[in-house]
């Protein structure tokens, strides 16, 4: 009976011993070097009628040309990692196509006064290396303006008027969304 008694309370110890390893050995990643980011519309967070979302990673210039980081006529996956996903929770007019709502990738062609902004239907994928154009719902010429200051993490956000604005160095790409 003590016998018994102690077995199972050896036993106990033992799988508590390592049960309590492998929780302290599970390796954390470190943090991510271009954190996600999500932009809205409409623009309050607590909103749950929302029109519009877009998940997407936020890469740093940290003193590199933004040439080299989305080259001029070149698809670009619109941030770094995985290509942003853009959900539409209704119909909307991206940039003067009419698009379902959905979720979608975007992607975009950098060019030196307009850039080409890309509806595509593949999802979860990790930078442009495997866009087909075949997956195409939309592209739509956006415009580039210049931005009084330097934008050091590349953003999203939606102004008042749903207009989708793209920020990144000093350049400010624009699509109207209605």
């Amino acid at each position: 009976m003590i016998m018994r008694k102690t077995v199972s309370l050896l036993t106990a110890l033992a799988l508590t011993l390592i049960f309590a390893h492998q929780t302290k050995a599970q390796d954390f990643e470190p943090l991510d070097k271009s954190p996600m980011d999500q932009a809205y519309f409409p623009l309050e967070k607590r909103n749950a009628d929302k029109i519009i979302r877009i998940t997407y990673s936020r890469p740093q210039l940290k003193g590199r040309a933004l040439a080299k980081l989305a080259p001029v006529q070149r698809i670009w996956r619109t941030g770094a990692n995985q290509v942003p996903e853009i959900t539409f929770y209704k119909d909307v007019n991206f940039g003067g196509v009419n698009i379902k709502a959905g979720t979608y990738s975007l992607l975009t062609i950098p060019g030196e006064k307009k850039w080409t902004v890309i509806i595509n239907k593949q999802l979860n994928v990790w930078g442009a290396y495997f866009y087909k154009e075949s997956e195409d719902v939309a592209r739509v010429k956006a415009m580039v303006s210049e931005s009084d200051t330097v934008i050091e993490a590349f953003s999203m956000i939606f102004d008042k008027d749903m207009t989708l604005l793209m920020g990144w160095d000093k350049t400010v790409v624009s699509v109207p969304i209605k």
